[in-house]
């Protein structure tokens, strides 16, 4: 039986806005993708444990707040340091065009605003994740 893609979908910071989040798992879900939401206001590390624990091949962060210059390089930094690059973390929410080759250097693969059609999203993380999920037995 092959392994499904697993993906972990959070929300750093002190950011409340969660809509967008749910809309990208459940489309997640409804493309054969175990997804793992852990709820608005978590921190870098309860993020990064969760990650860990669940041995995902993705992170999924949103932001509305405007830190994402800082949290979401903080995350990438400890999921290298506790499992190297194996993991895929991507981006979505408010975040102004500047910024994104910013993350993008800092280890962040994609960024997705809003209105990124979900398909989109789906076939990005299918195209960088899948083979190697595919190869791995459950």
């Amino acid at each position: 039986m092959m392994r499904k893609i697993r993906v972990l979908i959070a929300k750093p910071g002190l950011d409340g806005h969660d809509r967008g989040a749910k809309v990208i798992a459940r489309a997640l879900r409804d493309a054969g993708m175990e997804v793992i939401y852990t709820g608005i206001r978590q921190t870098p590390e309860q993020i990064v444990a969760a990650a860990v624990q669940e041995d995902v091949d993705v992170v999924g962060l949103s932001l509305l707040s405007g830190a994402h210059l800082h949290l979401f390089p903080k995350v990438v930094k400890l999921l290298r340091e506790q499992v190297g690059d194996k993991v895929l973390v991507i981006g979505g929410g408010i975040i102004p065009e500047e910024d994104i080759p910013i993350l993008k250097e800092q280890g962040v693969a994609a960024i997705f605003g809003p209105g990124t059609p979900t398909s989109v999203i789906i076939d990005f993380i299918k195209e960088k994740v899948g083979e190697k999920s595919q190869g791995t037995s459950a």
